[in-house]
């Protein structure tokens, strides 16, 4: 199998600011991109956060115990947002409607150097300031699908 393109050899870890909850990627996200809903900007306390797509069958937790509570997102879809008790880091999404999938937040990762967005959803929520590259698929609101981003993830990594 080849290694896709500019990414790093598979598994990686990741965890909390604390240390209580460690995690491994077990194989390459499906997509990363830029998510700009009110909130995302409210639980993290910027104009956005970054997401990363994997299977998630490709999410170990290697060492703690995530806790969870359950959010209705501004797409009017429920989300699992898992993290430590203890310190608070969000590790990972659970989209209730697609539980194949997790949504990590990669500023999470031991090393994030390779981490690059390839799109941007709930652009119309962005601060007035930030740029959005026209060129990248981008959504006013949620995506319809995550297959725009997959197919851009894809066209830029795929091996």
């Amino acid at each position: 199998m080849n290694m896709p393109r500019g990414l790093p050899r598979f598994p990686v870890e990741g965890g909390c600011q604390c240390g209580a909850v460690r995690y491994r990627l077990e194989a390459a996200p499906l997509a990363v991109y830029t998510c700009h809903c009110k909130d995302c900007q409210r639980f993290s306390g910027t104009t956005h956060t970054l997401s990363m797509v994997i299977g998630a069958e490709d999410g170990v937790l290697a060492k703690g115990e995530l806790h969870g509570f359950d959010k209705l997102a501004d797409s009017g879809r429920t989300v699992r947002m898992m993290g430590c008790a203890g310190c608070g880091t969000k590790i990972w999404n659970v989209p209730l409607s697609s539980p194949e999938y997790l949504i990590v937040k990669p500023g999470t990762l031991d090393d994030m150097s390779w981490v690059r967005p390839i799109g941007a959803i709930w652009t119309e929520s962005r601060a007035p300031w930030v740029e959005i590259d026209l060129t990248e698929p981008n959504f006013p609101g949620q995506a319809p699908t995550r297959q725009p981003l997959i197919d851009a993830w894809l066209a830029a990594h795929g091996d």
